[in-house]
């Protein structure tokens, strides 16, 4: 038995997960989850076990859609990556968990928690975004994209962190899922312009000099020039004010919950830090936060998660 296998096993009593294809499915979402997601994953372990379940089974659908547009592939058309989501989703409205092998588990997680269908209509209607808009003229634009690609994640997530108040703590968990998706953009600016994406407001840019002959000029020479490096800071210092909002909210968090949190929080916020000591080098390298940091914070948190399970119980 593989140690994902021997987890899943030891969690069921906990998790009320029955049956071997439903076994299956969440094993494969906490495969894609570790594979994938090594910072998110690591928080996901100071989580109880019977809330593990369902964050992977979240992070597996949405890296399913992810997948669907992201993978390169250059026999695979426009046309047929849309295909292949609108079947995804189709499968998932129609309950067919026979169709994709993250269908079981996002289907009774979705049940489970009572995590309201609208929110993953969202999430999908920003990923067919992704098949035809490659810029955003304005922060209004690039908000009704963060909608549906963070911050319903973070909506979605809420029922299964548990929340003293859930209408309070709404706002801050859609916040910290846009602060991490905007990380990601200043992290992967390279990356995303070699896919033919900017997502960075064009007329904030504008107000800098910049635009994505600009940028291209950056990636080819891989340097940030000096207009690039003031506009990014720009979208850095709004990326901490978003933080700053959703770190607020940890505290309306179950005392449980909050570790995993706090852990996740400020992993990512320092991707930040990284960017920022690189003095905005994000055509030259991938900002990361060192191994060593990222056990320190791990190992702090896994304390805490201790402590208040142990409270609780």
């Amino acid at each position: 038995m593989t140690v994902i296998g021997a987890e899943m096993t030891r969690t069921a009593p906990e998790t009320g997960i029955s049956g071997p294809p439903l076994h299956r499915s969440y094993r494969y979402c906490r495969q894609l989850n570790a594979r994938h997601g090594k910072t998110f994953f690591l928080a996901t372990r100071l989580l109880a076990p019977d809330q593990r379940p369902a964050v992977h089974a979240l992070y597996g659908f949405a890296r399913r859609a992810d997948d669907i547009l992201d993978e390169f592939d250059p026999r695979r058309e426009p046309a047929e990556r849309a295909r292949q989501l609108d079947a995804l989703a189709a499968h998932f409205r129609d309950r067919d968990t026979d169709a994709d092998a993250v269908l079981p588990a996002i289907l009774d997680t979705a049940d489970r928690y009572r995590i309201p269908a609208a929110l993953f209509d969202a999430f999908l209607a920003s990923m067919r975004m992704d098949l035809t808009v490659t810029d955003y003229p304005d922060r209004a634009a690039l908000d009704t994209y963060i909608y549906g690609s963070a911050e319903v994640i973070g909506l979605q997530l809420l029922p299964v962190l548990g929340a003293t108040c859930a209408d309070e703590a709404a706002p801050h968990a859609a916040a910290l899922g846009k602060a991490f998706q905007l990380t990601n953009f200043l992290r992967d600016v390279a990356e995303d312009l070699m896919r033919g994406r900017v997502y960075l407001p064009t007329d904030e840019l504008a107000a800098f000099g910049v635009d994505r002959d600009l940028l291209r000029w950056c990636l080819t020479r891989r340097r940030t020039a000096p207009p690039v490096r003031e506009a990014l800071a720009a979208q850095h210092a709004i990326t901490r004010d978003i933080y700053r909002f959703a770190h607020a909210g940890i505290a309306l968090l179950h005392p449980r919950s909050r570790p995993c949190v706090t852990t996740a929080t400020t992993l990512y916020a320092e991707i930040l830090d990284r960017i920022e000591d690189s003095d905005f080098a994000v055509f030259d390298r991938r900002a990361t936060v060192p191994n060593r940091r990222r056990a320190q914070v791990g190992a702090t948190g896994l304390v805490k998660a201790w402590r208040a399970r142990r409270v609780e119980r």
